[in-house]
């Protein structure tokens, strides 16, 4: 379709994942992530540290020099720095809260602004069920993914009436580098799946591509749960 697509945490997982699919669809894909590595087929790959908000205004800016306005922003970057709230650090409290939520904000606003001018676009929010299911040690995270959809809707607001829609998708246990390291808690997770099963990124990256496109063009504000059934739509 050879839009100009951006997607954060493009270096691996579900991001990597997601990338690969615009990129299969002939998008011009922008990768950001902070080792800069990138699926084969993108058109640039920055390494950024989404927290650093004058390093993602600068990335981004020369991606819309090099490719035109950006047309879909898929906001992905994330970490994870789990522990029990009584024991959660300050560092561990504030590196996700930095990249999972304030990284969020430094991107779509970024990429917001030539959409508006274009009067369209699409953003995409990756978030979790976390927060709708409540995940012991991950305070920081669920907090982090949580804001992301009352930010999503406040920017829903205040676009839609340029042509710019802006969603969440809210995976569950999904196969990636990050989940492998959950132990039994990911077996007790695994249990609390209807499906019976584990997502894979590219279960995720379909519902992306669904909500960037043009059948999509009526949704905007929306939360989609990518999770088996696990959180039932919350």
């Amino acid at each position: 379709m050879n839009r100009h697509v951006l997607v954060t945490g493009a270096s691996r997982g579900i991001g990597a994942a997601i990338a690969a699919t615009f990129v299969a669809d002939g998008d011009q894909v922008v990768a950001l992530s902070r080792s800069g590595d990138a699926p084969a087929g993108c058109a640039k790959s920055f390494a950024v540290d989404v927290a650093d908000s004058g390093a993602v205004t600068s990335a981004i800016k020369a991606a819309i020099e090099e490719f035109g306005p950006v047309a879909v922003a898929v906001v992905n970057a994330g970490v994870t720095r789990d522990g029990l709230a009584m024991r959660m650090s300050d560092e561990q409290w504030h590196e996700v809260i930095a990249t999972n939520l304030d990284g969020a904000f430094y991107t779509a606003r970024a990429a917001m602004a030539s959409m508006v001018r274009a009067r369209a676009g699409s953003i995409v929010f990756i978030s979790s069920v976390s927060p709708f299911i409540g995940v012991p040690g991950q305070a920081n995270y669920a907090a982090a993914k949580a804001g992301l959809v009352g930010l999503a809707r406040s920017l829903a607001k205040e676009v839609a009436s340029r042509g710019v829609t802006v969603n969440v998708v809210a995976p569950g246990l999904i196969d990636t580098d990050m989940t492998t390291d959950l132990g039994a808690a990911k077996e007790a997770m695994e249990s609390m799946i209807p499906m019976g099963r584990i997502g894979t990124p590219s279960d995720v990256a379909g519902v992306v591509a669904f909500l960037a496109g043009a059948q999509a063009r009526y949704v905007t504000g929306a939360v989609l749960c990518v999770d088996g059934g696990m959180a039932m739509g919350h």
